[in-house]
C-alpha cells in the first residue's frame, strides 16, 4: 500500500519514456509530465500508452500533465499554447490523471486587472471542457518575472490575484499548483497562506527558496546582489513537515512533485543527488514510508 500523499518529481513529457526508467528506481512515487509552450510533435496517445505500461511495471502514478506558456496571446512561441491546453484536456485520461496544469497567461505588458477579462473568457471555456471530462485545472503560482502591473506569462502569483481569478471563473474544478518557493521570492510567508488556501490547492510542487535576510536588510531587493535563491526541498527555508501537516489536516490527497533544475548548488552533475535527497527528505517530513495499522 501507498501513503495517500505521494512524493515524486517533474519530468519533461517528450522525454518521459526515456527518463522515467532511469530514475524511478530511486523511489519516486509519482511523476508530473510537463510541456513548454506546446505539445509539439509528441504523440500524446502513444506517449500515454507507454507511460501507463511503465506505471504498471514500477508502481507509480502520473499526477498531472502540464503546458507552460501563455494561452491568452496566441502569438509567437505561444501560438500553440491554447490548442495544447485543449489537447491535454482531451488526452489527460489516457495518462491516468485528472489534472492539467500550467500558467494562466496574461496580456503581455499589461496589468493583472487588465488581463482578467481575457483570462475569464479563455479559462471559462477550458474549465467547462475539463469539467465535462472530470478533470481539474491547476495554475502554478510563478510570477515568471512579472508583477501586478506588467508581465509576460502568468497572473496567478499573488493571493489577491487568486481571489480575482476565482471570482471571474467561479468553477470548482480550477485551483492552484502551489509551492512555497514563489511566495518566498516575494517575501510572503507561505505557511499562513497555505492554511487559508488549502481548499484550492490541487497540486504541490516540491520547490523551496532561501532568503538572504542580511542582504535584504542592507541592500533591499532592487540592488545588484541576489537576495533569494530557488532551492530543492531540504536545502531551503521552508519547514516541509509543517506544510505536509497542514495539507493532511485539510484532507489533501494529491502529490508533492519535486521541481528540480533550479538549485544554485545541487545542479549540473549534482542535480539528481539533490533531487533524491529532496525525495527522501519529503518522505521523512510526511512520516516516512507508509506503515499499515494492525488488524
Amino acid at each position: 500500500m501507498h501513503d495517500t500523499l505521494r512524493i515524486g518529481t517533474l519530468v519533461g513529457a517528450p522525454d518521459a519514456v526515456r527518463v522515467i526508467p532511469q530514475i524511478v528506481k530511486h523511489g519516486f512515487e509519482s511523476f508530473s509530465l510537463t510541456f513548454w509552450q506546446t505539445t509539439g510533435a509528441t504523440d500524446l496517445a502513444e506517449t500515454a500508452a507507454r507511460v501507463r505500461e511503465l506505471a504498471a511495471e514500477h508502481d507509480f502514478i502520473i499526477s498531472s500533465v502540464g503546458i507552460f506558456g501563455n494561452p491568452l496571446t496566441g502569438t509567437g512561441d505561444n501560438a500553440d499554447t491554447l490548442a495544447s491546453w485543449e489537447r491535454l484536456i482531451d488526452h489527460a485520461h489516457l495518462f491516468g490523471t485528472d489534472m492539467v496544469s500550467g500558467f494562466t497567461g496574461r496580456l503581455t505588458g499589461q496589468s493583472i486587472d487588465e488581463s482578467l477579462p481575457k483570462f475569464a473568457g479563455v479559462f471559462g471555456e477550458l474549465s467547462k471542457r475539463a469539467a465535462d471530462k472530470g478533470l481539474r485545472i491547476a495554475f502554478e503560482n510563478c510570477s515568471m518575472g512579472g508583477d501586478w502591473q506588467t508581465g509576460d506569462w502568468n497572473i496567478a502569483h499573488n493571493p489577491t490575484a487568486w481571489e480575482k481569478m476565482f471570482n471571474a471563473v467561479p468553477a470548482d474544478n480550477i485551483g492552484l499548483e502551489w509551492e512555497p518557493c514563489h511566495q518566498l521570492v516575494a517575501l510572503i510567508d507561505p505557511i499562513p497562506q497555505l492554511r487559508k488556501w488549502t481548499d484550492k490547492i490541487f497540486h504541490v510542487h516540491g520547490k523551496d527558496a532561501t532568503i538572504a535576510w542580511d542582504i535584504v536588510k542592507e541592500y533591499g531587493i532592487h540592488g545588484p546582489q541576489p537576495y533569494v535563491w530557488h532551492r530543492t526541498p531540504g536545502f531551503g527555508d521552508t519547514n516541509w513537515t509543517d506544510v505536509i501537516s497542514i495539507l493532511r489536516q485539510a484532507g489533501y490527497k494529491g502529490t508533492i512533485d519535486i521541481e528540480g533544475w533550479h538549485d544554485p548548488v545541487y545542479r549540473d552533475e549534482l542535480e539528481m543527488t539533490g533531487q533524491v535527497h529532496a525525495l527522501n527528505y519529503l518522505k521523512h517530513c510526511r512520516g516516512g514510508s507508509f506503515i499499515p495499522n494492525p488488524i
